[in-house]
């Protein structure tokens, strides 16, 4: 294919410049038929010729060399409509599918997410413990047709606790399908959940399996998977003795139901069930939490209110018991990364047994990690929010718990934030 034939096949692209700019490239003439399309295309940046300020519009060019003058067109935002047309003879004898071309241009979308955490201090019963990190994430979100799309996020994150950053790792975080069988949304592979109400007060991390919503005014969820949790409750020590303080992954199951009783109220119930792998009971069997939960959330104003009662099943394996528990949120406006100084204020407050939970939103979300205990825990969290920039949110938080059981463990937790989106 000739140069001239790509000078055409830019102009039907679309490609705009000044028809005055000066022409860079000493073998064009002025009065050559190509003139101004060559001035245009070099001002827009599209070509760029040789080193030693030639076109060498009569030698035959590469497919490689056609590819990036398309590229930079495209990028441009020039016309594929036009180019299928002014030259589907050509384009086919190179294999070029334009039709396909022109849907994948925009397939897969990428978004992320940076997080630096400075200044994170616990405070256990008075004694002091301070780092900071950096986490990235990744989103890649490809379609895969009109109704469906893949999700998949990478994240990397580096503890700063050597104050070098060495200390860290990068995974394969989610990899899921999302998409619609009629009227129901369906996720099914890895993906995150959050339960219960809206500061996941039962669970919040990773799950593999599959879910299923439906209904607009009534809302109905329910799900079936392994929950893969970072932290937890229950485990083996160093030694292999069983003891209370972190999990294992776990088979789950849930159904739950969210409908308006007016046009900013919500009611909301809910039934969870999980069951641990074997041998992280005492007795060496499956610890297991039948959870559940009812609540209300309003919008009144510029201020928001949550509240839920939760009740968990006497585990007969478990060698504590405390079966209810309940969290009051009251909500003040709220940043939004879209609007630079906007800002918002919010107070939580927590009591709730060991049997009402199994990998709390405090433990790996808000940077806090739960007193030691058998029992549960209680106490309060303040949080505050506000946006610097579009798309920069600056937030700090304090959160002060105490364990319920008997050794009544205080810890407590502030740092700051900073969260760009992109």
């Amino acid at each position: 294919m000739k140069k001239s034939l790509v000078l055409a096949m830019a102009m039907a692209l679309g490609v705009t410049a000044s028809a005055y700019a000066a022409n860079p490239f000493s073998d064009v003439p002025a009065g050559h038929w190509a003139y101004d399309s060559i001035s245009k295309l070099a001002a827009a940046g599209i070509i760029e010729g040789y080193g030693d300020d030639t076109f060498r519009g009569d030698r035959l060019m590469t497919r490689y060399e056609m590819a990036q003058i398309v590229a930079k067109a495209l990028a441009k935002g020039a016309n594929v409509d036009k180019l299928a047309a002014e030259f589907a003879d050509e384009l086919d004898a190179l294999g070029v599918r334009v039709a396909a071309l022109e849907k994948k241009s925009d397939n897969v979308k990428i978004t992320g997410q940076m997080r630096y955490r400075w200044g994170m201090s616990n405070r256990v019963n008075g004694v002091k413990d301070k780092n900071h990190d950096l986490r990235s994430r990744l989103w890649f979100t490809g379609k895969v047709n009109d109704n469906w799309n893949y999700v998949g996020m990478v994240e990397n994150v580096q503890k700063f606790t050597d104050n070098v950053g060495n200390d860290g790792d990068t995974d394969f975080q989610r990899a899921y399908l999302q998409g619609r069988l009629g009227g129901t949304k369906v996720t099914a592979g890895r993906y995150h959940e959050s339960l219960v109400g809206g500061d996941s007060d039962v669970y919040e991390n990773r799950v593999d399996g599959i879910k299923f919503q439906y209904g607009k005014n009534v809302r109905l969820m329910g799900y079936y998977g392994k929950l893969v949790p970072k932290a937890g409750l229950f485990g083996k020590d160093t030694d292999g003795d069983k003891v209370n303080d972190k999990f294992g992954a776990a088979r789950a199951w849930g159904a739950h139901v969210d409908f308006d009783i007016a046009k900013k109220v919500d009611l909301f119930v809910g039934y969870d069930e999980i069951k641990s792998e074997k041998g992280y009971a005492l007795d060496g069997g499956r610890i297991k939490r039948d959870i559940f939960d009812v609540g209300a959330k309003a919008k009144l104003g510029d201020f928001g209110l949550n509240a839920i009662y939760l009740h968990g099943k006497k585990d007969e394996e478990a060698t504590t018991d405390k079966k209810n528990g309940f969290t009051v949120e009251l909500a003040y406006k709220g940043a939004k990364a879209a609007k630079p100084g906007s800002w918002g204020l919010l107070a939580k407050y927590y009591d709730q047994g060991n049997l009402t939970y199994w990998s709390h939103a405090i433990t790996s979300a808000k940077g806090a990690f739960l007193p030691a205990s058998k029992s549960g825990f209680k106490g309060f969290r303040i949080t505050g929010d506000y946006t610097l920039a579009k798309n920069m949110v600056a937030r700090v938080s304090y959160i002060d718990l105490k364990a319920k059981d008997a050794d009544k463990q205080k810890k407590k937790t502030y740092y700051g934030e900073l969260i760009v989106t992109f």
